[in-house]
């Protein structure tokens, strides 16, 4: 694989800016968790390639930065972002998913080290980056299932640890997300810019997960707290009817534009302020309360969990799966 270069606006895609942590611990003894993920400083030199050397990840609850072997991170962010009870070819495809995620996140970070992270290469801040569980959690949240569980998903994730996904000799951004409302987003929609391999596909089996659709019910009063809250200014009348109006949808149902009382917001902007499970949304007015109705859960770029675990299911390896959710790209190993 080529020299990594990325540009700001691929830096801009996935850290958005990112709130005070923790106080960092420096020095790598009192940086030491009694996890099993923590490896010794001596086993790191400056001679270690980089795509075999251990991710260093701030925990945002200590201020500690860990030193975590590629391994061991890629079963703990498949544990912490994929239900364990999923396809084994799934499984495969979150691993490599999130191997290529923490590659490339380590390469902007040595380009543009960040202050915020304190030495680290990411941190396991979910708003920011990829959750990521240390074996202590990962036994916690699985509990009685947890020798089950974690034999499924290291078993998965070791089949196919070598791997990355590339675009042009670069890991790619590697983006995923819970279910689409039925066809994936693009990049462009999404976020603002776009990115050649993260353009709609169809996944049509999301719209039988469960909770695709749900709908919530809203308040007067705290339909206005919260829009006031988030748009600082805003004039929105009487007319409770007025204050939300969709005004364009993109042709993955992703709400594109918002006119929200005297002002246009994104889809994004709506989800954001009323803690909305996609942008895929309706609004209606009953009774003084807002009925919104989404579709979808997450950002709907790039694969989908669930389209994921149903093309597993259909009997889909985890190539073609990465194929269908990230077109174009190609599998590469790591350092090949």
């Amino acid at each position: 694989m080529k020299k990594i270069l990325f540009s700001a606006v691929f830096l801009s895609l996935v850290i958005t800016a990112v709130p005070a942590l923790p106080t960092c611990l420096h020095g790598r003894a009192a940086a030491a968790p009694e996890t099993s993920a923590y490896v010794p400083e001596a086993e790191v030199s400056d001679s270690t390639p980089l795509s075999s050397e251990p991710y260093r990840v701030l925990d945002v609850s200590t201020g500690k930065v860990l030193i975590v072997p590629v391994r061991e991170y890629v079963i703990g962010a498949v544990c912490a972002e994929m239900p364990a009870n999923f396809g084994t070819e799934a499984l495969k495809a979150q691993a490599v998913a999130a191997h290529t995620y923490a590659e490339r996140q380590r390469s902007l970070a040595r380009e543009e080290p960040r202050a915020e992270l304190c030495g680290a290469d990411f941190s396991n801040d979910t708003s920011k980056y990829q959750g990521y569980f240390t074996d202590e959690k990962i036994r916690q949240y699985f509990g009685e299932n947890y020798d089950e569980y974690y034999r499924r998903i290291s078993s998965a994730a070791d089949e196919v640890l070598p791997y990355v996904i590339t675009y042009e000799d670069e890991p790619i951004i590697a983006a995923f997300h819970s279910m689409s409302s039925g066809r994936t987003e693009s990049a462009e929609n999404a976020w603002g810019a776009p990115v050649d391999y993260l353009v709609p596909v169809d996944s049509l089996s999301d719209t039988k997960a469960p909770k695709y659709e749900e709908t919530v019910r809203i308040s007067r009063d705290e339909l206005r707290d919260e829009l006031e809250a988030a748009f600082e200014g805003i004039a929105l009348g009487e007319d409770m009817t007025k204050w939300l109006t969709v005004a364009e949808i993109s042709d993955s149902g992703t709400v594109l534009t918002v006119r929200a009382g005297d002002r246009t917001v994104t889809g994004n902007d709506i989800r954001a302020a009323l803690g909305l499970r996609s942008a895929d949304f309706d609004i209606a007015f009953d009774d003084e309360q807002a009925v919104i109705t989404t579709r979808g859960f997450g950002h709907g770029v790039g694969m989908s969990q669930y389209g994921a675990n149903a093309m597993a299911s259909a009997g889909s390896t985890w190539r073609e799966i990465l194929a269908h959710y990230y077109p174009n790209c190609n599998i590469e190993e790591v350092g090949g």
